[in-house]
C-alpha cells in the first residue's frame, strides 16, 4: 500500500529528526551567506532558501549515498554538512537572481 513511498531501499520520506536537522542545517548555511556577504533583505528570500537548499541538497545525497541515511553518529554530522553547504548554495543562487533582476 505504501509501496511508493519507498524507492529501490532506500525511505523517501524523512524521519522527524531528519528532517529537523535539515531545516536547521540549510538555514545556518542561509544565514551565514548572508552574513557573509552582507546582504540587508531580512528574513525573507535568503533564508527560505537556505532550508530549501538544505532539505534538497540532503534528498538528493541520500539518492547517491543511501548509507547517510538514519540516526547513527556518522549520517548525522553527514546530513548536517551536506544541509548547510546546500543551503548556502541555494542562498548565494538566490541572492544573485535577486540582484539580477532587480537591475
Amino acid at each position: 500500500m505504501l509501496d511508493c513511498l519507498y524507492h529501490v531501499g532506500v525511505q523517501v520520506v524523512p524521519d522527524t529528526v531528519s528532517l529537523i536537522i535539515w531545516l536547521i542545517g540549510g538555514a545556518a548555511g542561509g544565514f551565514a551567506v548572508r552574513n557573509l556577504l552582507r546582504w540587508d533583505s531580512g528574513l525573507d528570500p535568503f533564508q527560505i532558501a537556505g532550508v530549501v537548499g538544505g532539505v534538497i541538497g540532503v534528498q538528493i545525497l541520500q539518492r547517491v549515498i543511501p548509507g547517510l541515511g538514519g540516526l547513527d553518529i556518522l549520517p548525522i554530522v553527514g546530513q548536517a554538512i551536506v544541509a548547510f553547504a546546500s543551503g548556502a548554495a541555494l542562498t548565494v543562487v538566490a541572492g544573485a537572481v535577486i540582484r539580477w533582476r532587480r537591475r
